[in-house]
C-alpha cells in the first residue's frame, strides 16, 4: 500500500512538502524500485511529475524543473516531493507509485494553490 500525505491549501509562491510511505508487501521490494510522483488535476488525466531511481537519480517534467525536488529514504520506505514557488496550475491530487506504475494507486493528497 502507498499512502501520500502533506497536501493542503497554499497561496501562489508558497511551498509544500509531500511524503509517500510504502507499507505491507511493497516494503520488501521498495528499495529495488524506481519511484515517481504523479498528479491528476480535477477533470484531467494523471501525469508524471518526477522520478527517482533506486540509486537516487532524478528526472522532472519541464513545468516543475527548478521548483520541485524529489527524494527518497529507503530505510523509511518513503519518497518525498519538495514543492517551491507553487503556481495555481500545480493544483491536483498527488500520488506516488513505482515507475512505470506497478502497484494499486493510493488515495493521493490534494494540493490546492490559490492565486
Amino acid at each position: 500500500q502507498l499512502q501520500a500525505s502533506g497536501g493542503g491549501l497554499v497561496q501562489a509562491g508558497g511551498s509544500l512538502r509531500l511524503s509517500c510511505v510504502a507499507s505491507g508487501s511493497i516494503t520488501s521490494v521498495f528499495n529495488s524500485k524506481n519511484m515517481a510522483w504523479f498528479r491528476q488535476p480535477p477533470g484531467k488525466e494523471r501525469e508524471l511529475v518526477a522520478t527517482v531511481t533506486k540509486g537516487g537519480d532524478t528526472t522532472y517534467i519541464d513545468s516543475v524543473k527548478g521548483r520541485f525536488t524529489i527524494s527518497r529514504d529507503n530505510a523509511k520506505k518513503k519518497i518525498y516531493l519538495q514543492m517551491n514557488s507553487l503556481k495555481p496550475e500545480d493544483t491536483a491530487y498527488y500520488s506516488c507509485n513505482a515507475f512505470p506504475p506497478f502497484w494499486t494507486w493510493g488515495q493521493g493528497t490534494l494540493v490546492t494553490v490559490s492565486s
